[in-house]
């Protein structure tokens, strides 16, 4: 990512990559959901602690040498040590930089592995050129033989279309030995997670597999891979409210945060911009031109031309245009501004 950010804590749509990970395990439930940190720990820790969801009760392990996938899932285990944990309960393995997974994918990931008796379930994609991917190895069955990473591959299993995408679904009394099985026999003297998957199918357990749109499944790795996760969520973001009783002119210029609620009967004007948690209400006319960040307006107020943070609109006020709301500041019920108007403080 070139930056001295951790990139797990790189924000899309408000949201850090990270974050939206947790997120996706909501439909699951999870008894603890178990961070894996190494570099940024410390900030990473922070980050999590601060915003993740109570229902995902979080802990945190430290990888301090980054010896692979399988090293990374064998910390990440020792969270789940004890009699606390069913010995055939499901262990789902997340990347913490895969920010467009949806709850729904990872639901149907777990329901098909314990509706089989898997032993292992892979969320894996197929794209026409899946360069940089582990590839899965299928019998002529279809039956999942392994996951080949590309450094170790033959020029025929290149040739796959189908790969992995480092999600995974476990029995629990299954993963713990087969990790530490694992060896550091490959081209880049790792652990690899996809090396369970070949011990497993090769002691005749049952290895299943769910395919998910690319799209949803690819990581981020650089600003160009974040730019196109954030366009895709915005997409999905714009699409839910269009849905939902929200007017916009031009979606393309309209960027509304994950945190953000909006009422009936709204209208978004071309380069409107909603962050952080604000709360737009019913009947409201917002833009052009128009930055709000952690406000609140109420119902069938008028927004034009206008930046504020952490600023109350009350119902039926009038803003701008080029309008000014300072942290704090609030314009009160009915109230029609002027040009260039600063809110006072309320």
């Amino acid at each position: 990512m070139r930056s001295s950010r951790p990139k797990p804590l790189h924000m899309i749509c408000g949201r850090a990559m990270v974050m939206h990970v947790i997120h996706a395990l909501e439909k699951l439930a999870p008894e603890r959901t178990a961070i894996v940190v190494g570099h940024g720990a410390e900030q990473v820790t922070k980050k999590v602690q601060d915003r993740a969801p109570a229902w995902a009760n979080v802990a945190f392990v430290e990888q301090v040498e980054q010896n692979g996938t399988g090293d990374a899932t064998a910390i990440g285990m020792t969270a789940f040590d004890g009699d606390d944990y069913d010995d055939e309960a499901t262990i789902v393995v997340l990347n913490g930089d895969a920010p467009l997974l949806r709850p729904d994918t990872l639901d149907e990931l777990v329901s098909t592995h314990v509706a089989n008796g898997n032993a292992a379930t892979l969320l894996t994609s197929v794209m026409d050129d899946p360069t940089g991917y582990g590839r899965v190895v299928r019998q002529p069955d279809g039956q999942v033989l392994r996951v080949v990473e590309q450094r170790d591959a033959s020029p025929e299993e290149l040739d796959i279309k189908e790969w992995n995408t480092g999600i995974y679904a476990f029995r629990r009394d299954l993963l713990g030995p087969a990790l530490r099985g694992l060896t550091t026999d490959n081209t880049q003297g790792e652990y690899y997670l996809t090396d369970v998957v070949a011990s497993l199918a090769g002691m005749g357990h049952r290895i299943g597999c769910v395919q998910a749109p690319t799209e949803e499944t690819q990581g981020v790795n650089d600003r160009w891979q974040l730019a196109l996760a954030e366009r895709e969520l915005r997409n999905r973001t714009n699409r839910t409210w269009l849905l939902n009783g929200v007017t916009m002119l031009d979606p393309r210029q309209t960027f509304i945060d994950v945190g953000v609620t909006i009422g009936r009967d709204v209208t978004l004007y071309p380069g409107t911009i909603l962050q952080g948690s604000t709360a737009i209400g019913n009947g409201c006319e917002i833009g052009p031109d128009v930055k709000l960040d952690d406000c609140a307006v109420g119902n069938e107020a008028v927004v034009t031309h206008t930046v504020g943070t952490d600023a109350e609109i009350g119902p039926g006020a009038i803003v701008g245009p080029y309008a000014h709301l300072p942290v704090g500041s609030a314009v009160t019920s009915e109230t029609a501004t002027g040009a260039f108007y600063t809110a006072p403080a309320g």
